[in-house]
Protein backbone atom coordinates (compact mmCIF):
# COMPACT_ATOMS: atom_id res chain seq x y z
CA UNK A 1 0.00 0.00 0.00
CA UNK A 2 2.85 2.15 1.06
CA UNK A 3 4.46 1.54 -2.51
CA UNK A 4 1.41 2.29 -4.51
CA UNK A 5 0.25 5.65 -2.18
CA UNK A 6 -3.01 3.89 -1.10
CA UNK A 7 -3.86 4.40 2.45
CA UNK A 8 -7.11 2.31 3.61
CA UNK A 9 -9.63 4.46 2.66
CA UNK A 10 -8.13 5.03 -0.97
CA UNK A 11 -7.87 1.01 -1.22
CA UNK A 12 -11.01 0.59 -0.21
CA UNK A 13 -12.60 2.98 -2.81
CA UNK A 14 -10.26 1.31 -5.46
CA UNK A 15 -12.01 -1.61 -4.81
CA UNK A 16 -15.70 -0.76 -3.60
CA UNK A 17 -15.42 -2.11 0.03
CA UNK A 18 -15.65 -0.92 2.74
CA UNK A 19 -13.02 1.23 4.97
CA UNK A 20 -13.46 -1.16 8.16
CA UNK A 21 -12.85 -4.28 5.93
CA UNK A 22 -9.64 -2.80 4.86
CA UNK A 23 -8.59 -2.53 8.14
CA UNK A 24 -9.89 -6.32 9.36
CA UNK A 25 -7.74 -7.47 6.16
CA UNK A 26 -4.41 -5.41 7.94
CA UNK A 27 -5.24 -7.74 10.93
CA UNK A 28 -4.51 -10.74 9.27
CA UNK A 29 -8.35 -11.40 7.59
CA UNK A 30 -8.20 -13.11 4.12
CA UNK A 31 -10.20 -11.92 1.50
CA UNK A 32 -12.83 -13.63 -1.02
CA UNK A 33 -10.58 -14.40 -4.18
CA UNK A 34 -12.33 -12.52 -6.41
CA UNK A 35 -11.37 -9.19 -3.80
CA UNK A 36 -8.34 -10.86 -3.44
CA UNK A 37 -7.73 -10.03 -7.70
CA UNK A 38 -8.98 -6.77 -7.26
CA UNK A 39 -6.64 -5.33 -3.89
CA UNK A 40 -4.06 -7.12 -6.01
CA UNK A 41 -4.44 -5.04 -9.07
CA UNK A 42 -4.91 -2.17 -7.75
CA UNK A 43 -1.53 -2.48 -5.96
CA UNK A 44 0.47 -3.87 -8.28
CA UNK A 45 1.00 -6.94 -6.83
CA UNK A 46 0.23 -11.02 -7.11
CA UNK A 47 -2.50 -12.54 -5.03
CA UNK A 48 0.39 -15.00 -4.21
CA UNK A 49 2.87 -12.58 -2.99
CA UNK A 50 -0.07 -10.40 -0.92
CA UNK A 51 -1.54 -13.17 0.32
CA UNK A 52 0.99 -16.64 0.23
CA UNK A 53 -1.06 -18.95 2.42
CA UNK A 54 -3.99 -18.71 -0.04
CA UNK A 55 -1.62 -20.99 -2.61
CA UNK A 56 -2.62 -24.39 -2.77
CA UNK A 57 1.27 -25.32 -2.95
CA UNK A 58 1.90 -23.69 0.34
CA UNK A 59 -0.34 -26.78 2.54
CA UNK A 60 1.83 -29.63 3.73
CA UNK A 61 3.08 -32.09 2.12
CA UNK A 62 2.42 -30.00 -1.41
CA UNK A 63 5.31 -29.03 -3.89
CA UNK A 64 7.08 -26.09 -2.36
CA UNK A 65 9.08 -25.15 -5.85
CA UNK A 66 7.24 -21.37 -5.23
CA UNK A 67 9.97 -20.80 -2.38
CA UNK A 68 12.52 -21.14 -4.92
CA UNK A 69 13.56 -17.46 -6.37
CA UNK A 70 16.73 -18.70 -8.21
CA UNK A 71 18.84 -22.25 -8.40
CA UNK A 72 22.59 -21.65 -9.41
CA UNK A 73 24.85 -24.65 -10.43
CA UNK A 74 27.88 -23.27 -8.13
CA UNK A 75 27.66 -20.68 -5.82
CA UNK A 76 30.53 -18.58 -7.24
CA UNK A 77 27.63 -17.91 -9.70
CA UNK A 78 25.34 -16.07 -7.43
CA UNK A 79 25.61 -12.15 -8.24
CA UNK A 80 27.76 -10.18 -6.11
CA UNK A 81 25.05 -8.04 -5.76
CA UNK A 82 22.04 -10.76 -4.91
CA UNK A 83 24.83 -11.02 -1.66
CA UNK A 84 24.79 -7.63 -0.95
CA UNK A 85 21.14 -6.57 -1.75
CA UNK A 86 20.66 -9.75 1.45
CA UNK A 87 22.89 -8.77 3.84
CA UNK A 88 21.99 -4.62 3.22
CA UNK A 89 18.40 -5.29 3.06
CA UNK A 90 17.90 -7.59 6.30
CA UNK A 91 16.60 -6.10 9.34
CA UNK A 92 15.57 -8.77 11.99
CA UNK A 93 17.68 -11.54 11.30
CA UNK A 94 20.50 -12.61 9.87
CA UNK A 95 21.45 -16.47 10.68
CA UNK A 96 25.04 -17.94 8.87
CA UNK A 97 25.58 -21.45 9.18
CA UNK A 98 28.83 -23.13 7.60
CA UNK A 99 32.48 -23.89 8.09
CA UNK A 100 34.61 -20.54 7.52
CA UNK A 101 31.95 -18.86 4.93
CA UNK A 102 35.74 -15.92 5.37
CA UNK A 103 33.34 -14.77 1.00
CA UNK A 104 30.71 -13.32 3.27
CA UNK A 105 32.52 -12.03 5.72
CA UNK A 106 34.41 -9.93 2.84
CA UNK A 107 31.23 -9.05 0.83
CA UNK A 108 31.75 -5.49 1.45
CA UNK A 109 34.39 -3.15 2.85
CA UNK A 110 31.81 -2.42 5.84
CA UNK A 111 30.55 -6.13 6.37
CA UNK A 112 31.42 -6.15 9.88
CA UNK A 113 30.24 -2.23 10.82
CA UNK A 114 27.26 -3.09 8.53
CA UNK A 115 26.22 -6.13 10.90
CA UNK A 116 26.57 -4.31 14.32
CA UNK A 117 24.40 -1.40 13.01
CA UNK A 118 21.74 -3.76 12.46
CA UNK A 119 22.09 -5.10 15.61
CA UNK A 120 22.67 -2.41 17.43
CA UNK A 121 18.93 -1.40 16.05
CA UNK A 122 17.59 -4.48 16.99
CA UNK A 123 18.26 -7.26 14.49
CA UNK A 124 19.25 -11.04 16.14
CA UNK A 125 23.11 -11.75 14.43
CA UNK A 126 23.93 -15.54 15.08
CA UNK A 127 27.30 -16.79 13.15
CA UNK A 128 28.04 -20.30 13.69
CA UNK A 129 31.54 -21.35 12.34
CA UNK A 130 32.58 -24.95 12.60
CA UNK A 131 34.97 -25.79 15.80
CA UNK A 132 38.35 -25.77 13.59
CA UNK A 133 39.64 -28.70 16.42
CA UNK A 134 36.80 -30.79 15.86
CA UNK A 135 37.19 -34.21 13.74
CA UNK A 136 34.60 -32.94 10.93
CA UNK A 137 36.87 -30.17 9.69
CA UNK A 138 39.85 -32.21 9.34
CA UNK A 139 36.85 -34.86 7.25
CA UNK A 140 35.48 -31.71 5.39
CA UNK A 141 38.88 -30.65 4.48
CA UNK A 142 39.60 -33.85 3.06
CA UNK A 143 36.94 -34.42 1.28
CA UNK A 144 37.69 -30.72 -0.61
CA UNK A 145 40.93 -31.98 -1.22
CA UNK A 146 42.20 -28.41 0.48
CA UNK A 147 45.22 -29.46 2.06
CA UNK A 148 44.72 -28.82 5.47
CA UNK A 149 43.97 -25.42 5.31
CA UNK A 150 40.70 -25.44 6.65
CA UNK A 151 40.89 -24.87 10.18
CA UNK A 152 43.27 -21.82 9.29
CA UNK A 153 40.41 -20.56 7.08
CA UNK A 154 37.70 -20.74 9.57
CA UNK A 155 40.47 -19.58 12.13
CA UNK A 156 40.63 -16.55 9.81
CA UNK A 157 37.04 -16.40 9.90
CA UNK A 158 36.60 -15.61 13.15
CA UNK A 159 39.58 -13.12 13.66
CA UNK A 160 37.88 -11.22 11.37
CA UNK A 161 34.82 -10.69 13.45
CA UNK A 162 36.39 -9.65 16.28
CA UNK A 163 34.70 -6.33 15.96
CA UNK A 164 31.66 -8.08 16.59
CA UNK A 165 32.53 -9.64 20.00
CA UNK A 166 31.42 -6.78 22.32
CA UNK A 167 28.07 -5.88 20.01
CA UNK A 168 24.98 -6.08 22.11
CA UNK A 169 22.84 -8.92 19.58
CA UNK A 170 25.66 -10.49 18.17
CA UNK A 171 26.25 -14.22 18.75
CA UNK A 172 29.08 -16.27 17.40
CA UNK A 173 29.10 -20.11 18.24
CA UNK A 174 30.99 -23.03 17.28
CA UNK A 175 29.80 -26.39 16.13
CA UNK A 176 31.09 -29.61 15.90
CA UNK A 177 28.29 -31.18 13.43
CA UNK A 178 28.93 -32.70 10.04
CA UNK A 179 27.30 -30.19 7.82
CA UNK A 180 25.56 -31.89 4.39
CA UNK A 181 24.81 -27.88 3.80
CA UNK A 182 25.29 -24.11 4.62
CA UNK A 183 22.64 -22.19 5.16
CA UNK A 184 22.91 -17.98 5.43
CA UNK A 185 19.39 -16.54 6.19
CA UNK A 186 18.46 -12.96 6.10
CA UNK A 187 15.19 -12.23 7.43
CA UNK A 188 12.52 -13.97 5.30
CA UNK A 189 15.31 -14.91 2.13
CA UNK A 190 17.90 -17.62 2.33
CA UNK A 191 20.45 -19.17 0.46
CA UNK A 192 21.48 -22.82 0.96
CA UNK A 193 24.00 -24.63 -0.43
CA UNK A 194 24.13 -29.01 -0.60
CA UNK A 195 27.67 -29.93 -0.29
CA UNK A 196 28.89 -32.41 -2.72
CA UNK A 197 31.46 -35.28 -2.24
CA UNK A 198 34.95 -33.51 -3.47
CA UNK A 199 33.64 -30.31 -4.48
CA UNK A 200 34.99 -26.92 -2.47
CA UNK A 201 32.76 -24.65 -1.65
CA UNK A 202 32.39 -22.28 -4.31
CA UNK A 203 31.55 -25.49 -6.22
CA UNK A 204 28.85 -26.19 -4.16
CA UNK A 205 25.32 -25.67 -6.22
CA UNK A 206 22.82 -22.49 -4.37
CA UNK A 207 19.35 -22.33 -3.60
CA UNK A 208 17.79 -18.58 -3.22
CA UNK A 209 14.84 -19.60 -1.32
CA UNK A 210 11.97 -17.25 0.17
CA UNK A 211 9.88 -17.65 3.32
CA UNK A 212 6.18 -18.22 2.06
CA UNK A 213 5.11 -21.04 4.06
CA UNK A 214 5.72 -23.08 7.83
CA UNK A 215 5.82 -26.33 5.28
CA UNK A 216 8.41 -25.31 2.75
CA UNK A 217 12.02 -26.08 1.93
CA UNK A 218 12.64 -22.31 3.34
CA UNK A 219 11.18 -23.47 7.35
CA UNK A 220 13.39 -26.66 6.80
CA UNK A 221 16.44 -25.31 6.36
CA UNK A 222 15.00 -22.74 9.03
CA UNK A 223 14.69 -25.47 11.71
CA UNK A 224 18.39 -26.67 10.98
CA UNK A 225 20.15 -24.25 11.82
CA UNK A 226 18.01 -23.89 15.55
CA UNK A 227 18.96 -27.78 15.80
CA UNK A 228 22.53 -27.31 15.21
CA UNK A 229 23.17 -24.12 16.82
CA UNK A 230 21.40 -25.34 20.05
CA UNK A 231 24.65 -27.67 19.58
CA UNK A 232 26.87 -24.91 19.67
CA UNK A 233 29.42 -22.89 22.64
CA UNK A 234 29.95 -19.88 22.82
CA UNK A 235 33.06 -17.48 20.76
CA UNK A 236 34.48 -16.21 22.80
CA UNK A 237 33.66 -18.63 25.44
CA UNK A 238 32.54 -15.44 27.96
CA UNK A 239 30.22 -13.48 24.78
CA UNK A 240 27.36 -16.11 26.04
Amino acid sequence: MLRAHLDPAALAAAVDVDVKTVTRWLAGRVPHQRTRLAVADALGETEADLWPQTRPDQAPGAEATAEVVAAYAHRADIPHQVWAALLTGATTRIDLLGYAYPFLLELLPTTMQLISDKASNGARVRLAFADPDCPHVAERDALEQIGGTLPGRIRNALNFCEPLHRVPGVEIGLHTVHLYNSVFRFDHQMIVTPHLYRARGYQHPALHLRELSPHGIFAAHADQFEQIWQTTTAYPGETR
